[in-house]
């Protein structure tokens, strides 16, 4: 019977071990988070569970020890002696979380400008009104202006998904 394992792998080889189960034809999960790098903005993209990934297979007929030895795995996850398996439903809020992160970040990196204003929604800054300054080399963070005492202001770095634009909460409203 078909079902989800987890699939350990050898340090920052998590997308070899991918290719190389795919080329297996077997069904495979490997959550990314798309994100840019550099001046040019390339596009790359980094696991959202370093080190891990996700494979369908029925262990009856494929057998345990082909998924120890691909190259790049370091086998399944297991408790004991026994094979971790991840229900359906854990699997579809897993794939709805990271599309709905590509989603978001790439919405609202793409819109943002200098002086637009944000609000801060998570973190020890959540609920505070903010002016988005810049994106970050690092890609996965921005620079804020957060105001403080009186009319003083002072920069502040957040990871992107800790932001929402003041246009995206008119939106929901």
């Amino acid at each position: 019977m078909l079902s989800w394992y987890v699939m350990h792998s050898k340090p920052q080889k998590e997308r070899w071990l991918y290719d190389q189960l795919s080329t297996m034809q077997m069904e495979t999960y490997y959550p990314c988070l798309h994100v840019r790098k550099g001046k040019l903005f390339s596009h790359t993209s980094k696991p959202y569970f370093p080190g891990y990934l996700f494979v369908n297979v029925d262990l009856e007929t494929t057998g345990r020890s082909i998924l120890k030895w691909i190259p790049g795995s370091l086998g399944l996850v297991s408790f004991g002696d026994e094979p971790a398996c991840v229900p359906d439903g854990l699997l579809q809020k897993i794939r709805h979380r990271v599309d709905e992160i590509n989603d978001t970040r790439n919405k609202i990196l793409e819109s943002l400008k200098p002086g637009d204003g944000v609000v801060i929604h998570s973190g020890p800054f959540a609920g505070y009104d903010a002016i988005f300054c810049t994106r970050l080399r690092d890609s996965e963070r921005v620079q804020v202006l957060l105001k403080v005492l009186q009319d003083r202001t002072m920069r502040v770095d957040l990871q992107v998904n800790q932001i929402k634009t003041t246009k995206q909460i008119r939106n929901v409203s």
